[in-house]
């Protein structure tokens, strides 16, 4: 079953330009719904990589942004190990 999804003309001039460039290398007409699913598929196949490209934030971070994190460490004097970690988290 179709259902309609709507672009933007810039989306749908892409799309179309996706679709003749396959036309012309490939020697293979495919529809935009065809080529829509494919991009879905490949998207699917790395979610997280699609994920990230919507998150505000980069990792790994920048090296002033690293500068910036350094700037604020201190020692506390204290050695801590993960088992002091986990019983000031948990308890």
């Amino acid at each position: 079953m179709a259902t309609a999804v709507k672009v933007d003309e810039d989306a749908k001039s892409r799309l179309e330009e996706l679709q003749a460039v396959i036309r012309l290398k490939a020697g293979k007409r495919v529809t935009q719904q065809e080529l829509l699913s494919r991009l879905i598929d490949d998207a699917y196949e790395s979610r997280e990589e699609v994920v990230d490209s919507f998150r505000e934030s980069t990792v790994p971070l920048t090296d002033d942004e690293k500068e910036a994190m350094q700037r604020g460490r201190f020692s506390s004097g204290t050695e801590t190990d993960e088992e002091d970690i986990d019983d000031i988290l948990y308890g």
